[in-house]
């Protein structure tokens, strides 16, 4: 049996991100994933890439994680242009406006896992075990994770970073509030005619938002293209061919003709939020505890402030002297990240209700809106504040 202070369930982007920002502290950790925690990665980009914002670019610098990132796998952007399809709604976004270089980065979900997954194998008090969790007893002082490869794992805080469907939220007992989003997303890597200039751009349809997310090659771009269900299953069953020319025709050949530059696939949105985070002996974070839609591509962000910021809750308990495992030390952590990612909620479901349909009123409001705004520097300023993070 090992005894850690911390067991991280979980090690994906978040998880490992909740283990680097432990790094060099007095508490030992075990993150504990059934898969490697790094996977090689093709000479082409893989499907699934996460919009990196500001902040979370310089915490992941601050803790040695994107000194580690190939570069010609990081594709920085500097500019955003959103338009209502059809409409004269548009705005733009540029990093002069902020005195910054880029607005975000795009990074493949791979490859920022594989960066997280090597700084944390340098880390002392860090250990990673290759199992899957069979069985979690909790007791009054601590918890035991039974492990599938016979292992027995004790630890004071018992961590669930194991994503949407958690076994250590349902073990738990925590209760969600979720929502079918009546969408689905179709991911692809798609080849455009036009450079696509460093721009991350993002279409709104009547059945749904799609985003074009600039890779490190200039013709190559990630696309997240979330459509009402019934449409996203038609234009999955299309031909690439006509597929390829449907998406030309959304984004009104804004970058000439676009090719499909791998396999199409398409995965359910639903909304989730977790009622409750933390009791006695457990806490939960990511994904475990919110999904949102990707429209505005705040997930990934969202997960990683959750690591960040418990990362820091739970180093201040330990200097402070008090017990990290108990629910009335952890509750100032799990009030200020379930407001939050409210907010998030809230904001991803006026957006998605807002701008979805052809309700003539809702179309004239949310093009005026758009329009109006794009005129006004402090407003677009702070949008896009928030947007990275600050």
């Amino acid at each position: 049996m090992q005894k850690v202070d911390i067991a991280i369930v979980g090690a994906g982007m978040v998880g490992l991100t909740l283990a680097a920002a432990l790094a060099n502290s007095a508490l030992r950790v075990a993150v504990i994933s059934q898969a490697p925690l790094a996977a090689p990665i093709p000479d082409q980009p893989l499907l699934r890439v996460s919009a990196i914002n500001q902040v979370n670019q310089q915490a992941l610098a601050e803790l040695g994680v994107w000194q580690r990132l190939p570069d010609k796998r990081v594709a920085g952007y500097r500019h955003m242009h959103v338009w209502d399809k059809d409409s004269f709604g548009h705005i733009h976004f540029h990093a002069s406006d902020l005195s910054t270089d880029n607005l975000g980065y795009i990074i493949e979900n791979q490859v920022l896992t594989n960066a997280l997954a090597e700084q944390v194998d340098s880390l002392a008090n860090v250990v990673s075990i290759q199992a899957g969790v069979d069985k979690i007893l909790t007791g009054e002082q601590e918890t035991m994770l039974m492990l599938d490869n016979d292992d027995v794992i004790a630890c004071q805080l018992l961590v669930g970073a194991d994503g949407a469907n958690s076994m250590v939220r349902r073990h738990a007992g925590f209760p969600i509030t979720f929502r079918d989003y009546a969408h689905n997303a179709i991911v692809a890597t798609v080849k455009t005619a036009q450079p696509h200039g460093a721009t991350a751009r993002q279409v709104f349809t009547p059945q749904g938002p799609l985003a074009l997310l600039p890779l490190a090659d200039p013709h190559l771009c990630s696309i997240v293209w979330s459509q009402q269900t019934a449409r996203a299953e038609a234009l999955m069953q299309q031909e690439e061919q006509a597929f390829a020319q449907t998406l030309t025709a959304t984004i009104n050949s804004a970058l000439g003709p676009v090719t499909l530059a791998s396999e199409r696939h398409m995965f359910t949105l639903t909304m989730r939020y977790a009622r409750q985070w933390a009791d006695n002996g457990v806490v939960i974070v990511g994904d475990a505890a919110h999904t949102i839609h990707p429209l505005a591509g705040q997930g990934a962000n969202l997960g990683m402030q959750d690591a960040l910021a418990l990362a820091v809750h739970l180093q201040n308990l330990q200097q402070q002297g008090k017990n990290i495992s108990r629910h009335r030390y952890l509750r100032a952590f799990e009030r200020a990240r379930k407001t939050e990612a409210m907010k998030m909620v809230a904001a991803m479901d006026g957006f998605k209700h807002l701008f979805e349909g052809n309700n003539p009123l809702k179309k004239l409001v949310r093009s005026s809106g758009l329009a109006f705004t794009n005129q006004l520097p402090a407003v677009k300023r702070k949008l896009i504040e928030q947007a990275m993070g600050w």
